[in-house]
């Protein structure tokens, strides 16, 4: 499978890029908002840990690892030291 058909698949997939388009410096901090906590959203309860959240794709597991440990400190104030 090619870019033009892995995009043609999947939309989200910017030019083949299955990291959801390429990523700057600026992004490694921004992405997807700027904000401290880049895992939690304005909906209370949901957490996005996908490959557009720090560290981004490749590093499989630690964008939901983050989240996780967001969610249980928000949540249950439970506090790893990797959470500030």
């Amino acid at each position: 499978m090619n870019t033009a058909k892995i995009e043609t698949y999947n939309p989200n997939y910017i030019g083949g890029d299955i990291n959801g388009g390429i990523i700057d410096v600026k992004q490694l901090y921004t992405r997807p908002t700027l904000s401290i906590s880049p895992y939690r959203t304005s909906a209370q309860g949901i957490y996005i840990c996908s490959s557009s959240t720090p560290p981004g794709g490749g590093v499989h597991g630690m964008c939901g690892y983050h989240a996780a440990q967001r969610a249980l400190k928000d949540v249950f104030n439970i506090r790893d030291e990797v959470i500030n």
